[in-house]
């Protein structure tokens, strides 16, 4: 059984609150705590990456609209740095490390998830917004 989540992201005096857009992840099962969350998209986007890199197309390929909004933003970059090979484990122990450091916050809907053990206070038209803190995060 698979599970839709909606997820934004935004870097700290990068975006207007109207530029954040949801994208949806499609997860094997329904996280129960922020923990699950956060293992679960790692593992997912991992795994994406890895396929990528494996059918030879490690960049994704930008839309018009997506060059024109990251114009505005003042740098154009497909996301990507490097074609290594990932680490499932890793990525997650370094996506849990970042949230124990500060380095990003989580909100689910308008409450923010402050512990791993929080309870996803799941509704019909939830949406996960992931706020970069530092500047040094790299994304």
């Amino acid at each position: 059984m698979s599970f839709t989540i909606y997820a934004r992201m935004k870097k700290l005096g990068k975006q207007k609150n109207e530029d954040l857009k949801s994208v949806p992840f499609l997860l094997d099962q329904k996280p129960k705590t922020l923990k699950d969350l956060l293992t679960s998209l790692t593992e997912l986007l991992v795994k994406e990456y890895t396929e990528r890199k494996d059918e030879g197309q490690i960049l994704s390929f930008l839309t018009k609209e997506e060059i024109k909004d990251q114009a505005s933003r003042g740098k154009i970059s497909f996301g990507l740095r490097g074609g290594g090979d990932a680490d499932i484990k890793e990525a997650v122990k370094n996506t849990i490390q970042c949230f124990e450091d500060g380095i990003y916050r989580v909100f689910a809907g308008e409450e923010e998830l402050t512990e791993l053990t929080d309870e996803i206070p799941w509704t019909n038209d939830l949406v996960f917004t992931f706020i970069r803190l530092t500047m040094l995060s790299g994304w």
